[in-house]
């Protein structure tokens, strides 16, 4: 600073332009600039703020002697004589100017005849702007500040927050007898206009997980107009400073560690932005950690978006409370119909009971009700009693307000213990809004709020009493899981277990809520991205919901929980999309053979993304072995087999077999295009089929396994072999044994399901039979997808599975009258 000093004493010396003067001032906080990251990590959250502020009046004050030096020279008045003040006002009269914010500053005059008042401000502001300083200024005659502050409260607001800089003291004293005069004027009128102006903030900057940290939920406006009430009504210069009864010293050690906290975050923020930036947006969140020291890691990340979340909601809840103990008196009507609950309980389990019995409508908790509740002892965790009205809460028709209530005050976790770990949790996925806590209590809000659908209204008024509790429990938390290394659906249902029983609900209901929870996204995933009338979807999704009960719960469940997203989520288009597969999955439930089938298709599925061999696999051959059509193939096999045929598949280029003589024949056969199998097993036609597997598996890649009856001689494999290549590469044909089938022997059906029919074939056995009936599919065009092979006592009853958009179906007839005459 001296070297600033001795340069400007030298240019005014010299009579430097001002120009000259202002470029010395302006590379001053170039340099000062430069250093604002190394100082930010040595001070606290206000600390810094006020440094800042003072750097800035010491510039202020250097504008201002140069500006008076200028214009009187050697003649120069007393600093008092001239009818002048600097004033800063807002975040800068409050000492909380952030580094990139705004400089509100006031020049406050008194208009005396002779002290060129004029020439000497617009000198001022020349000189500033010329520093490059970021100025928002108002220029007053001191005797216009009440008419002033009757225009804007914004104006009077920013009187309220004036400090003294420098200039005439005298002009100041005026200026402050003005100010208690603007105090006194209207003040009803001020209270509710700032009152309401932050309900409008709220409403547009919401507690999300990019908080706008100044204008948005539990920001730095609802500190400010606590301050600012403070001031108005009190005239005190902190909020600290307020009477006993209106601030308890240990709820301001809460709110002042929070505030200084987000200081700091706010000003780190500005930093990491190189301008003015209020809003803590995800891409700016590891600049801002590594600034306030966190480590370079989602962990850290996730540490720090925690605890701003934490510190916004304390300051609100503080803030809300102080504000209704200054004004509440004042304008009751803005606490008109709060929850008051007179006489308030004096244990938590009772004030808990209280609260239940209320929430037969949405109401909100008086501010008076949450400082109560705040200060109310409760057990280290609840105990059977309390268990007992927790579970009352989710009985009641707005159990949203209920917990709101417990949330607004930091005990939704102590309530709800499945809960703790996702409080104030960040869901850094593109898709979510909120934190994991605010986002579980939109899901039961929606729940409970009027469904504007038919359809799920519905099914939601259809629901029992008991169910729609279990619904209600569901919703809150199917999130729960979540921030663990374990998926979440499976740790949600897990923890939903251990909170239904100490809830004592009965067994099938707890079923039923872990079901849900572990597949509460199926519904939207499938809605949005799978073909909703094919019945592999349909039996895929119906098998997790197999009772149309589940399908309701899962239903509306999904609608929550979209909703809770954002209302935009549930858009028309994709309530179609939900509401389809919602009724194509209830017709399917009368498919019960299928589903169980489907079912135990997805257990098997479940084994495998267990199995160390699968998950050793490349993710692209993973995805490839779990789109493998046939359910028989997952049932019939091991996991150990199913990576086998899977990888051996994945290495075939065109053709790839094994054959096993140990206790008897076994071709293993992957192909991809078409093998002549009616001549393959025609070669063969000696050896009795024990069995037949055929099964697509992906990329125009099939597989086949067929067991004989015996083995062979071991000279005669090369032979076999000979004829697998043959069948696949090879144009040769060979007569085929006609067997003798009867037209009532062949059955069809074309309405198996939507995408199979069956033929089934009952009949004598007999040389060449399956040889000669698969030849005659390979003639047809038919591709058949799975076969069911046997044979008892000489008879045969074989079913082949065949996909409709082939040439089965239309040509029937034509098929029959072939394998027949």
């Amino acid at each position: 600073m001296k070297k600033l000093k001795t340069q400007i004493e030298t240019l005014l010396h010299e009579n430097a332009p001002d120009f000259a003067i202002a470029k010395v001032l302006k590379e001053h906080l170039k340099t000062y600039n430069e250093t604002l990251e190394n100082t930010f990590a040595q001070s606290g959250g206000k600390d810094f703020l006020v440094k800042h502020t003072r750097k800035i009046d010491q510039i202020l004050g250097w504008v201002y002697r140069v500006a008076v030096r200028e214009m009187y020279g050697d003649y120069q008045p007393p600093t008092n004589a001239l009818p002048l003040a600097l004033i800063a006002l807002g975040s800068y009269g409050r000492e909380q100017l952030c580094v990139h914010s705004d400089i509100d500053l006031m020049l406050l005059y008194r208009d005396i005849p002779g002290y060129a008042h004029q020439a000497l401000i617009e000198k001022i502001l020349y000189l500033l702007w010329d520093t490059g300083l970021k100025l928002g200024h108002r220029v007053h005659e001191v005797g216009e500040l009440l008419e002033i502050s009757r225009t804007d409260i914004t104006i009077k607001t920013a009187l309220l927050e004036s400090r003294f800089i420098l200039g005439s003291r005298f002009v100041w004293m005026e200026g402050q007898n003005q100010i208690r005069l603007i105090r006194r004027d209207d003040p009803d009128t001020f209270i509710r206009a700032k009152i309401e102006e932050l309900r409008r903030l709220h409403q547009k900057y919401g507690l999300t997980m990019e908080p706008n940290l100044k204008e948005g939920v539990g920001g730095f406006r609802d500190a400010n107009l606590v301050y600012w009430m403070g001031k108005l009504l009190y005239d005190v210069p902190r909020i600290r400073d307020l009477p006993g009864e209106i601030v308890i010293e240990e709820d301001y050690r809460e709110f002042r560690i929070a505030l200084e906290f987000l200081f700091r975050v706010r000003s780190a923020l500005h930093l990491a932005a190189g301008k003015k930036e209020d809003r803590l947006r995800l891409e700016m969140l590891p600049e801002v950690a590594r600034l306030l020291g966190y480590p370079s890691n989602p962990k850290g990340h996730t540490k720090l978006a925690r605890r701003v979340s934490g510190s916004l909601k304390r300051i609100r809840l503080y803030s809300k409370i102080w504000l209704e103990a200054l004004i509440g008196e004042q304008v009751t009507d803005l606490y008109k119909g709060l929850l008051r609950l007179e006489p308030r309980p004096r244990h938590f389990t009772t004030l808990l009971k209280e609260l239940n019995k209320h929430a037969d409508h949405n109401y909100t908790a008086h501010p008076q009700l949450l400082q109560h509740i705040l200060h109310t002892p409760h057990p280290e965790r609840p105990d059977t009693k309390l268990y007992t009205k927790i579970r009352k809460i989710f009985e009641r028709p707005h159990a949203y307000a209920t917990l709101t209530t417990l949330s607004s005050i930091d005990l939704l976790g102590f309530v709800i213990p499945p809960l703790k770990k996702v409080i104030d949790l960040p869901q850094f996925d593109g898709y979510h809004h909120y934190t994991v806590d605010l986002h579980s209590l939109q899901t039961l809000r929606h729940l409970e709020l009027p469904i504007d659908e038919p359809l799920l209204s519905e099914r939601y008024a259809a629901l029992s009493p008991e169910n729609r509790r279990l619904l209600k429990i569901v919703a809150l938390l199917h999130d729960a899981g979540k921030g663990r290394k374990r998926d979440h659906h499976q740790v949600g249902a897990s923890l939903f277990r251990i909170f239904a029983q100490k809830l004592k609900l009965p067994p099938e209901q707890i079923a039923i809520g872990e079901r849900l929870i572990a597949y509460h996204t199926l519904m939207s995933t499938t809605a949005q991205r799978e073909d909703l009338f094919s019945e592999k979807t349909l039996l895929r999704f119906a098998s997790r919901f197999d009772t149309p009960l589940l399908l309701d719960m899962i239903y509306l469940l999904t609608y929550a929980d979209m909703k809770g997203v954002g209302e935009e989520l549930w858009s028309p288009f994709v309530s179609r999309l939900v509401r389809t597969l919602y009724k194509e999955s209830l017709g399917i439930l009368e498919n019960k053979s299928a589903l169980d089938e489907t079912a135990r298709r997805l257990k098997k599925i479940e084994s495998l993304k267990r199995s160390k061999t699968f998950n050793a696999l490349p993710r692209n051959i993973q995805t490839k072995i779990l789109s493998i059509p046939s359910n028989a193939f997952f049932i019939r096999h091991s996991t150990r087999r199913i990576v086998a045929i899977g990888e051996a598949a994945f290495e075939t280029d065109a053709l790839n077999y094994t054959v096993s003589n140990t206790h008897f024949l076994t071709l293993e056969i992957i192909r991809r295009g078409s093998i002549r199998l009616g001549y393959l097993l025609a070669r063969l036609a000696r050896l009795n089929i024990v069995s037949m597997e055929i099964t697509k598996l992906y990329d125009d890649l099939k597989y086949f396994k067929i067991d004989f009856a015996e083995t062979i001689p071991v000279a005669e494999l090369p032979e076999v072999e000979t004829i697998i290549e043959e069948a696949y590469y090879g144009t040769k044909n060979i007569p085929f044994n006609r067997p003798k089938i009867g037209k009532d022997e062949v059955e069809t059906d074309c309405e198996h399901s939507r995408e199979y029919a069956t033929l089934r074939l009952r009949t004598r056995d007999q040389k060449g039979l399956l040889a000669y009936v698969i030849h005659r599919f390979d003639v047809h065009g038919i591709d058949v997808a799975s076969t069911k092979i046997h044979t008892i006592k000489g008879k045969v009853n074989d079913l082949f599975l065949i996909e409709k958009n082939g040439n089965f179906c239309h040509n029937i007839e034509n098929l029959i009258t072939d394998l027949t005459e």
